[in-house]
């Protein structure tokens, strides 16, 4: 698995994470003006991995 950082056509950062086998499983979702600030979300959704996961359907009234 690898995160690519890039520019997209409006010139802001993106990331996306990219599989063995080429897929892109999860993006940024959002363009960021200046590079540090997407290193940053790529940061965080690297320390995601602590994250509980909660089963939304056994949310629903």
């Amino acid at each position: 698995m690898r995160f690519e950082l890039y520019r997209d056509a409006a010139g802001e950062w993106r990331w996306r994470l990219r599989v063995q086998n080429g897929n892109v499983i999860a993006d940024s979702g959002e363009g960021y003006v200046r590079r540090e600030d997407c290193e940053h979300a790529i940061a965080l959704v690297k320390r995601s991995g602590e994250a509980s996961t909660v089963d939304m359907t056994t949310k629903i009234a």
